[in-house]
């Protein structure tokens, strides 16, 4: 008998090692599920889904809901909305959409916004990828579709941000003055935007990554813990009829990977004007970044899809026909090197318009990871448009990744990275 067990015992061992099996699912308590409606963030994980698999380390329920945007998300259940709890399931559950209706593990729910809550530790796994806090499923208004937001505590979504944005082996006071860096851009735009839409904040490089639970680790939650709270602010008037007195107040505190030497004007880039983001030297970020993203080798596309992208993308492009000419417009100079911050294209119609240089760097490769800045010369080579003698990593405005390394590698700690990326701007707590 003991014999028998024992190579049944050995048979399943060679079956799991040959199948393999998902490692243990992280349980630990979510932080912040009492926080103030202020302190949670809505983040768009899909948009315009028709279908999804989502997974439970608990129990969860799910109602029905009218959208209340006054309300603290866990808080959005009417007395009257009917509620569906669910015990813990031992296999993933298909969200569906038909007929106007969505459709949660086969049940079909009337109304246009479905609320699932998982019970402690709050946690879910949405398509394989686990995350904190709650959802809602919004049906669009075509009936057909769903979008997908995470309504996630600040504290828990910056842990599932800070470790994609900055890896978490880098100095802890450079993880510091992300943290705060990312906590006040998120807040921004949350103010700035999230009250003409039912997210705050996409989960990519358009707003800040996020990756949720598996971005998560010691060194990160240290960071968000360390600086719970605390955002840059500056001195701004506040709208209305001018000669009211400037008050301190957030600003979109933007950061990118590698200066390349000194960081942009935001007005060049983004459009708005903030003290803080005028741009300043910046001689550190070359100890650090790897040597292919400070000099990045040139890039080619091919010219009839150039055209294709930036006439889809910006219809009013169409009056200049096959673009024929990219030309530098505005630039900024600086010792050894100019950033295009503006291109004139002309096209076979013999008309001319004016865009952005990020624009048309994240039009033409929207990943950033080819086409890595707009440090670089344009010319047109056959059916090519080549982009070559690159520097730098991404958009150059605010914070340099790389240099606020270098400066805490060199003793500086995270208030005093965030003064020289963001001169006139100081560090307050708002909780």
């Amino acid at each position: 008998m003991c014999c028998k067990i024992g190579t049944l015992l050995l048979l399943v061992t060679l079956l799991t090692s040959l199948i393999g099996c998902k490692p243990a699912r992280r349980t630990t308590p979510t932080p912040g599920m009492d926080a103030q409606p202020q302190c949670w963030v809505r983040v768009l994980l899909l948009n315009d889904a028709t279908t999804c698999t989502l997974d439970f380390a608990s129990p969860f329920d799910v109602t029905c809901v009218t959208p209340d945007s006054n309300s603290q998300p866990q808080q959005k259940l009417s007395a009257g909305s009917p509620k569906w709890d669910f015990q813990y399931l031992d296999a993933p559950i298909t969200i569906t959409v038909s007929a106007g209706k969505i459709n949660v593990a086969g049940q079909s729910f009337d109304g246009n916004e479905v609320t699932i809550c998982p019970k402690e530790p709050h946690v879910f796994t949405l398509n394989g990828s686990d995350y904190r806090g709650t959802l809602k499923l919004i049906l669009d208004p075509n009936g057909e579709s769903f979008d997908v937001v995470n309504h996630i505590p600040l504290e828990s979504y910056l842990a599932g941000v800070i470790g994609v944005e900055m890896p978490d082996y880098w100095e802890p006071q450079a993880l510091k003055a992300q943290t705060i860096a990312a906590r006040t851009y998120c807040l921004y735009i949350k103010k700035r935007f999230g009250d003409d839409r039912a997210w705050d904040l996409g989960k990519t490089q358009a707003h800040q990554v996020y990756r949720g639970i598996d971005a998560e680790s010691t060194q990160i939650w240290n960071a968000v813990n360390q600086t719970e709270g605390m955002v840059l602010v500056c001195k701004q008037a506040p709208p209305g009829p001018k000669g009211a007195d400037a008050a301190d107040d957030i600003f979109p505190a933007y950061y990118s990977s590698t200066c390349g030497g000194h960081t942009e004007n935001s007005k060049n880039v983004f459009g708005d004007s903030f003290e803080p983001l005028a741009g300043v030297p910046c001689p550190y970020c070359q100890d650090v970044a790897r040597p292919k993203f400070f000099f990045w080798p040139m890039a080619e596309f091919d010219a009839a899809d150039v055209t294709e992208k930036l006439l889809q993308r910006y219809p009013k492009l169409r009056q200049l026909g096959q673009i024929t000419d990219i030309a530098p417009a505005q630039q900024s100079d600086y010792a050894g090197f100019c950033r295009v911050t503006k291109v004139k294209l002309s096209g076979t119609a013999g008309n001319s318009d004016f865009l952005r240089a990020e624009d048309l760097r994240l039009t033409l490769d929207p990943t950033g990871t080819k086409l890595k800045s707009t440090i670089c010369q344009i010319a047109k080579s056959g059916d090519k448009w080549v982009f070559s003698f690159g520097r730098g990593y991404g958009h150059g405005v605010g914070m340099c990744q790389c240099g606020a390394q270098a400066m805490a590698r060199q003793g500086k700690i995270a208030d005093q990275i965030l003064a020289y990326y963001y001169p006139n701007s100081h560090v307050t707590r708002l909780y």
